[in-house]
């Protein structure tokens, strides 16, 4: 099933709750949450007060991107915060098969997240054990970002794989998705669609509506 996935990345903080309360009253079920460090990325973001405050009054799947060293020394503190979904990033797992089996002790449903250089042989003996796998399609650290047109060929490679596999696994692309090239995406074999500022920027009710015309 396609689904959107707003990234509060790029929501105005001064209002989240009303804007996230508005956006779940238009059909979004799935909140995409990016936490940095400043160390695997550039920029520093949220981190376990915010997520803790919205849990209260929200209802959607949380969808937990850690963009951060050594996450294992956190998955357990973000499901404590009300994660539904941890996603780690290959490139910052020293044991990736570790990492994701310690997510899945926690009773939370675990990703990997590839940035768009790196190979998906990365997936080669853990895309069995993942429920999702997030395709970078602009490097990570700063919201805005135009995608990355190599991606869709990217995308299309690791839906055969899943496929063959007889397996049923999200695939995620988070960076530069807009209502105009989202169809695309989709067709690619992505089924969840990360948007920040086309979706908080301007009329958030009407970008929503945008999306939803080609999910």
């Amino acid at each position: 099933m396609n689904c959107l996935a707003p990234s509060i990345l790029s929501a105005d903080f001064s209002r989240l709750g009303e804007d996230l309360s508005l956006a779940e009253r238009n059909g979004i079920t799935m909140l995409h949450i990016d936490v940095m460090d400043g160390m695997f990325v550039p920029s520093i973001s949220l981190g376990f007060p915010v997520i803790e405050s919205i849990r209260k009054k929200i209802n959607m799947v949380f969808d937990v991107h850690l963009m951060i060293k050594e996450p294992e020394r956190y998955v357990e503190r973000f499901a404590e915060s009300g994660a539904d979904m941890i996603t780690v990033h290959a490139e910052a797992c020293l044991h990736l098969h570790r990492t994701i089996g310690q997510i899945r002790q926690l009773g939370v449903k675990c990703g990997v997240a590839l940035n768009p250089a790196t190979p998906l042989s990365v997936l080669d003996y853990v895309l069995e054990d993942v429920d999702m796998v997030l395709l970078m399609t602009v490097n990570p650290g700063f919201g805005g970002q135009s995608f990355i047109p190599a991606m869709y060929e990217k995308i299309k490679t690791l839906r055969k794989q899943i496929t063959e596999k007889g397996l049923n696994t999200d695939i995620e692309v988070d960076g530069g998705i807009k209502a105009s090239n989202a169809e695309r995406a989709l067709r690619a074999g992505a089924n969840v669609l990360v948007a920040g500022s086309a979706v908080f920027e301007g009329d958030i009710e009407k970008n929503i509506k945008e999306f939803q015309r080609v999910l």
